[in-house]
């Protein structure tokens, strides 16, 4: 794979890509006491523009006890279908900004949060990436095999896609 870092903008358009183009992704908080990390599939609801990633939670869950005292965070998105991955790693806050609240409501939520979108446990995930790194093949996974075969069989260095930091 080719290097390809990205800076500032074009840093931030990537992210926001792979993040909306996966959209379920595991958000890791760590635990005291623990020598590893908590791990949870959560759905983004939004990517701003700065390239922060927002997510809804509950003060009652595990990743909510562990961020009030290490606000840590590592996200991973992984599309293993097109060979797209990323890597973030960065620092959390809450809040329960209801205008966000109201913002990200939809049916979905309704079976997370029994009371509605005023449930007093709702909570709005704030991660702003400090590092990230993708790889990105930009192809489905038959297609870089077969590029992967035939640079094995012809000693050839075709590009299988690229990778980088993402310099936010």
């Amino acid at each position: 794979m080719a290097i390809s870092n990205k800076n500032n903008e074009e840093a931030i358009k990537k992210l926001k890509t792979i993040v909306d183009d996966i959209d379920v992704g595991t958000v890791c908080s760590f635990p005291s006491g623990s020598n590893y990390p908590h791990g949870v599939p959560m759905s983004r609801q939004e990517v701003d523009e700065s390239g922060n990633i927002f997510y809804l939670c509950s003060a009652e869950s595990e990743t909510f006890q562990n961020l009030e005292k290490d606000n840590r965070v590592s996200l991973f998105y992984a599309d293993p279908k097109n060979y797209t991955f990323l890597s973030i790693n960065g620092k959390a806050s809450m809040s329960r900004d209801q205008e966000r609240i109201d913002k990200y409501w939809n049916k979905m939520m309704e079976g997370w949060f029994q009371k509605g979108k005023e449930d007093p446990n709702i909570r709005v995930l704030k991660v702003s990436p400090e590092d990230a790194h993708y790889w990105d093949t930009g192809s489905s996974k038959i297609v870089t095999l077969f590029e992967m075969l035939k640079n094995a069989i012809t000693g050839e260095k075709n590009d299988l896609g690229k990778e980088g930091d993402l310099n936010l």
